[in-house]
């Protein structure tokens, strides 16, 4: 029962859409209306500019840590941890306050990781990185960077919790991005700074 309890609070906090919020209460703008319609923090950026997607990233981050540190606190124990922030996913990439639509999952996953692995999280942070600076390509660095963590989460050992999250937010990520991976393919992809 309590896992239950974890995972609709969590799934509630997770779906309150951040990016929707900044846009419209900050700006008067609503972000699912210009460039790729997302209310992530890469849509923010090209349509309002990098300080509202900094809001947006860490609003979007602090959904998932919540999620993780509210399974800990009410179980004690990384199974509760991980049930959290898999509904946390689940909330961000399909919110019942935007009729199950919603973001693609990286920055609300990165706020799991945090809490779960902060090293790992600094080294698949660091993959992303490079990727966008050599490519310009945001969703590509997206993309291999969740395909990177059950991999660093299986060769350091971790927990089989952690495991088990890894590569179900593995396969969240790359599925939100599936569009994304055919632009890419086409050649037709967004690149960072470029307008849509």
């Amino acid at each position: 029962m309590v896992y239950v309890l974890i995972a609709i609070i969590s799934y509630l906090i997770a779906s309150i859409p951040v990016g929707l919020l900044v846009g419209k209460w900050g700006y008067g703008v609503d972000v699912r209306e210009h460039g790729s319609g997302n209310i992530g923090a890469t849509n923010v950026l090209r349509t309002l500019g990098p300080l509202p997607a900094i809001l947006v990233l860490l609003g979007d981050a602090a959904k998932g840590a919540l999620a993780v540190y509210l399974g800990r606190i009410l179980l004690g124990n990384e199974s509760g941890a991980v049930v959290g922030g898999l509904a946390a996913l689940t909330g961000h990439n399909w919110s019942i306050f935007l009729r199950f639509k919603g973001g693609k999952g990286v920055a609300t996953g990165l706020g799991v990781i945090s809490m779960l692995n902060p090293l790992i999280t600094l080294v698949c942070f660091l993959i992303w990185l490079v990727i966008v600076y050599f490519t310009r390509y945001v969703s590509l660095g997206s993309i291999l960077a969740a395909g990177a963590l059950p991999v660093l989460m299986f060769i350091t050992s971790q927990p089989l919790e952690h495991l088990v999250f890894s590569m179900l937010a593995a396969a969240f990520v790359i599925y939100r991005h599936y569009s994304n991976i055919q632009r890419l393919l086409a050649g037709t992809e967004n690149k960072i700074g470029q307008k849509k």
